[in-house]
């Protein structure tokens, strides 16, 4: 009787989150489930699926190798921008928390507008222009280090370099954020008593209070970059175009996409689906072990 006598209790909570846990189930928890069953059929949408088993993970896994190529370019995109980005999320918004109170929010602003603005791509492809009228080319030209322009978003030796080097420059979005509110967050009480008890520099403040204390944002910061390095197919489709030359640019999502919206192979996009969140979550998994060895 007791678990019931605690829902007695607490049946007034319960009715406040149903809302909530009805739309996360409805929204979430049923299209993960639906997109498992999917995986496992041939469905193009206009005809009645048809039951096959495992064949869309063979045939992805043995025999498409474009998919090979997109876990090859996808491994090393979130390998550059998944730690990188999380640093440098982490030292900007440390060095926004140690500048003046009144300008701490324009700062931010200012560095979290690039991951929100359309407009990013349009600088980087006059940036990186084919023509001698790009700046980067421009730039080479006059300094005779290359005598005619390069074509860099179609050029497969510069596009993955090129997408990695613009993620990084908008990395700063919600684990930014994230990181931000902890500092935030954290009562200069801390430091003070951390003065009295030793602690003589910044860095030492940085090492055995900040960290310690923003450990909660910096879990949730992490999960936001893992969903980043492995959901972001933006970058790479405003920049290089669909498909990029020879595939330089092909990203698991994009591979997704691609069987998704334009061959309609919904069933086969499912199990590139699948696939992409078993490797998220095992990578969660890998990297909240890792901050909590760090002692985060």
């Amino acid at each position: 009787r007791r678990p019931l006598d605690r829902f007695r209790r607490s049946i007034g909570s319960y009715l406040l989150v149903t809302p909530f846990m009805l739309i996360f189930f409805v929204f979430t928890v049923a299209p993960v489930f639906m997109t498992f069953v999917i995986s496992l059929m041939k469905y193009n949408v206009l005809e009645t699926p048809v039951f096959i088993g495992l064949d869309n993970y063979r045939r992805l896994l043995l025999e498409d190798d474009v998919f090979a190529k997109a876990v090859k370019n996808t491994l090393v995109f979130a390998i550059f921008t998944g730690p990188l980005g999380y640093v440098l999320s982490f030292l900007a918004s440390w060095a926004i928390n140690e500048t003046d109170r009144r300008v701490r929010g324009l700062l931010t602003f200012v560095f979290y507008l690039p991951s929100m603005s359309g407009t990013v791509y349009t600088i980087w492809n006059i940036i990186f222009s084919s023509d001698i009228y790009g700046y980067a080319n421009s730039a080479l030209i006059r300094m005779h280090i290359i005598t005619e322009p390069i074509a860099w978003f179609t050029s497969e030796t510069w596009i993955m370099p090129l997408i990695i080097i613009v993620q990084l420059w908008m990395s700063l979005g919600t684990g930014f954020l994230a990181m931000r509110a902890g500092l935030a967050a954290i009562d200069e009480q801390y430091y003070e008593a951390g003065a009295i008890d030793g602690v003589r520099n910044r860095f030492q403040e940085l090492f055995y209070i900040t960290l310690p204390m923003m450990a909660p944002h910096l879990m949730t910061a992490a999960v936001l970059q893992i969903t980043a390095m492995f959901s972001n197919s933006a970058v790479a489709q405003n920049l290089t175009g669909f498909p990029s030359t020879n595939y330089a640019g092909h990203l698991i999502m994009t591979h997704l996409m691609d069987h998704s919206t334009f061959r309609v192979e919904r069933g086969y996009s499912s199990a590139i689906a699948v696939l992409l969140f078993l490797i998220m979550i095992l990578l969660d998994r890998l990297f909240m072990k890792i901050l909590r060895k760090a002692g985060a």
